[in-house]
């Protein structure tokens, strides 16, 4: 089974949208059985809340739903339960990484495992916070290539 944590600053807009939108993906290319999804944040800030209610309009827009989904932050077990732990932008990846205690840009076990979302395409970049830009459809348009981009990459990864 592959395991995947999508990661974001607060766990209620772009890390649940990666997490449900890749769920729905898995399961309509008969995969879901292949794999866990899940999805954190790095700050305390909005632990126990539900999905931001723009984020759930774009899923439920493209008819995803997602909500059951209560916010919750990273845990140290993690690092160890997840094959794959994904931020949107550099900052996630950044805090992620120190609440791991990594501080070597050379640790391949940890660059291996913690990366952007976006780093797997053509187009190397960070993920905009709907929260802060109110554009849920770009965000979701962005999400929606690096997850397609994330499926591709697992599969080969897997039949190698």
């Amino acid at each position: 089974m592959i395991k995947i944590l999508f990661v974001c600053h607060g766990n209620i807009c772009r890390s649940p949208m990666a997490e449900f939108v890749f769920k729905d993906m898995v399961k309509k290319a008969g995969l879901e059985n292949d794999f866990f999804i899940d999805s954190a944040a790095t700050s305390t800030e909005e632990i126990g809340n539900n999905i931001h209610r723009g984020t759930l309009r774009k899923l439920e827009s493209v008819g995803i739903h997602g909500s059951s989904h209560i916010a919750r932050q990273i845990a140290k077990s993690d690092f160890d339960n997840f094959d794959y732990i994904i931020g949107m932008e550099d900052y996630n990846v950044y805090n992620i990484k120190r609440f791991y205690g990594i501080n070597d840009s050379k640790n391949d076990k940890a660059n291996k495992k913690i990366f952007k979302l976006l780093d797997l395409t053509d187009n190397k970049r960070n993920i905009d916070d709907p929260w802060y830009t109110g554009d849920f459809d770009t965000t979701y348009d962005d999400i929606l290539k690096g997850l397609n981009a994330l499926l591709e990459f697992v599969k080969s990864k897997n039949n190698s």
